[in-house]
């Protein structure tokens, strides 16, 4: 019960609406995941981290989880020993906003395998991050540095027909990071459904 007040706390001091580039320190945050345990991005430190903006009602989201995409880049990533944060930024009330059980339930049942699915429903860490869309993905370097912002592919529909013909803009930049070589494309416009903010 004493955590809440540190949310609480740690939202006062980041801008109601933020972006955060390539080549810039994420910032940290404390959100809840399923079982209502408290995670933080700083308790990852030294380690590859994925973050993806989800809301399972979204037809883009429903693009990639469908069709196993996202899945598919989830299992790479882990593969790769990087963390993956799936963060649900849907207010109540509100396309895609689900409790500690339905986020589970909904995990389970899409057979996804994030480390974490993390639930933001008063949108403090997705205005922090400039999330807009849904997917929207990041990765974070282990030191901390953000090294790529945007959409996972370079196909803005939502017909799982094109992911066969779509560069995936995640799987290509972990292939990278793990040659020890730069992100060739670290940034890209994200696709998909709105975010659900309360004031949106």
């Amino acid at each position: 019960m004493r955590v809440l007040p540190l949310i609480v706390l740690a939202a006062l001091a980041i801008p109601a609406s933020a972006n955060i580039t390539p080549g810039q320190t994420a910032r940290d945050f404390k959100l809840r995941d399923t079982d209502n345990n408290v995670i933080s991005l700083s308790q990852y430190k030294g380690k590859l981290v994925v973050i993806e903006w989800n809301n399972p009602g979204c037809p883009f989201v429903k693009k990639h989880y469908n069709s196993g995409n996202m899945q598919g880049t989830q299992a790479a990533a882990k593969a790769q020993g990087a963390v993956w944060l799936t963060v649900n930024s849907g207010a109540p009330g509100k396309q895609g906003h689900m409790t500690g059980p339905e986020a589970a339930a909904f995990v389970k049942g899409a057979n996804a395998v994030p480390t974490e699915y993390l639930l933001d429903p008063q949108g403090v860490v997705g205005k922090a991050y400039g999330a807009k869309t849904t997917p929207q993905i990041f990765i974070v370097s282990p030191a901390g540095k953000v090294l790529y912002n945007g959409a996972i592919d370079d196909k803005p529909t939502a017909n799982a027909a094109d992911i066969a013909g779509a560069r995936n803009h995640v799987k290509a930049a972990l292939a990278e990071i793990k040659a020890g070589k730069a992100v060739s494309v670290p940034e890209s416009k994200p696709y998909g459904c709105s975010v659900k903010y309360t004031d949106s």
